[in-house]
């Protein structure tokens, strides 16, 4: 089986660098405007709500510093998403994926960046995005005294999260990097040591995933609402995480099937991924909903105050767009067996969803932080143009380190003759 290299243009690559010069252009245009016109200052809607859970004003750095936060958790989870998913794999001894590894494997060559990323906007930005940080809170002798975070103070804690962060990111960079690795030597060596050694390796790294994946999700995203609390919210997280990733790699299978590349990829491996999807997008609803109804029917105050931050007018296009662009759109348009062997639909699909679930994520991070300040203007579009540069960059040359086939793979026959 013949090696299959991709080259990146020149082009391609000017491409992603300019959607990060227009993203900067934006960024630097909403900062202006949101400065000159007083955006420090809160709208007359929500300023007592916000004084009274302890939320500075909103101003342009507050709202920046948000919007990396957010970025960069999505961006993260879908690079984290490449690596669990190659994972799976191994330790399901799958053969049909082996022509389409490669695309996973690259996903993750983000997380340096990303753990770099999150580390400097959270010891610039804590808090204007945690709540928690602010050290009055658990002085007894302060009016702002709050019982309840500060019952919490032994695991939200600055010094214990940023641990858990750096833990956290050098095991996923590990176990990418050592993944990896095997997938090339077996490249360069053939036999099936490598492959053996992948399954012990991915055996292991799918237990701190599972770990790690949760408690993250606590921390980066959970802990912004620092009274409320949900046992599903691990899950919640990881199925947005995991269907993002999915709807990315079978978009770039797909423009690369279209580029001429992965030429022993057919409709047969097109139809498992929009399986995968189609799937994912059910189950992130599942969690979606079991977490909503739990909630809902128990009616506790301070549980349904979550929704009913989510429900007022200012977040309630997106609550019913989320739903209907990541659950409704995906499940009528691929739930035939044609649909999920199209490269148009499945492309449809996939863009929208991995849309949806940036706004999924915009409705996690932004009422806890935002309040009613919150809006999709230069600073959220310029913030996201960004963070998609620079995941393209990384990924794309990711892509170009290594054969897009997997040429010595002990299951690659039974890729190329997959068939379903």
């Amino acid at each position: 089986m013949t090696e299959e290299r991709l080259i990146i243009s020149r082009k391609t690559t000017n491409k992603f660098f300019l959607m990060i010069a227009i993203g900067v252009v934006l960024l630097i245009a909403g900062i202006i405007f949101m400065a000159a016109g007083g955006g420090a200052e809160h709208h007359a809607e929500g300023h007592g709500e916000a004084a009274a859970a302890g939320h500075e004003v909103v101003s342009w750095s507050k709202r920046l510093f948000v919007n990396l936060w957010l970025n960069n958790v999505y961006f993260t989870g879908i690079a984290l998403v490449g690596t669990f998913f190659v994972a799976v794999q191994y330790v399901a001894y799958a053969g049909w994926s082996v022509l389409i590894k490669r695309i996973p494997e690259a996903l993750s060559y983000y997380l340096p960046i990303g753990a770099v990323v999150m580390l400097l906007v959270f010891l610039f930005g804590s808090h204007d995005i945690f709540h928690w940080t602010h050290e009055y809170l658990y002085d007894v002798n302060d009016p702002r005294y709050d019982p309840i975070i500060a019952g919490k103070s032994g695991y939200l804690n600055t010094v214990f999260f940023l641990i858990r962060m750096v833990v956290f990111f050098a095991l996923w960079i590990i176990f990418f990097n050592w993944l990896r690795k095997n997938s090339i030597n077996e490249d360069l060596h053939g036999g099936t040591k490598y492959y053996h050694k992948s399954i012990t390796i991915s055996a292991i790294f799918l237990v701190i995933f599972g770990i790690s994946s949760s408690m993250s999700a606590w921390d980066w995203v959970l802990s912004i609402d620092t009274h409320w609390f949900s046992t599903m919210f691990g899950w919640y997280v990881f199925a947005s995480w995991f269907v993002s990733g999915l709807a990315a790699t079978t978009l770039t299978v797909i423009i690369l099937k279209q580029k001429g590349y992965l030429k022993m990829v057919n409709a047969n491996h097109l139809h498992d991924l929009g399986k995968f999807v189609f799937a994912f997008s059910i189950f992130w609803t599942y969690i979606w909903f079991s977490q909503f109804l739990l909630i809902w029917y128990a009616n506790i105050p301070e549980e349904s105050i979550y929704f009913m931050e989510r429900l007022n007018s200012h977040y309630i296009w997106i609550f019913f767009m989320n739903l209907i662009v990541n659950f409704v759109f995906p499940f009528l348009v691929l739930m035939t067996r044609d649909a999920k062997r199209q490269m148009i639909m499945l492309k449809i699909v996939t863009i929208a969803i991995l849309v949806g679930h940036w706004f999924d994520f915009y409705l996690m991070m932004m009422p806890g932080t935002m309040r009613s300040d919150a809006g999709i203007g230069f600073i959220e579009i310029g913030t996201a143009l960004i963070f998609l540069g620079v995941f393209l960059i990384t990924f794309t040359k990711g892509l170009t380190k290594a054969s897009l086939v997997p040429v010595n793979h002990p299951f690659l026959e039974e890729s190329v003759h997959h068939h379903v």
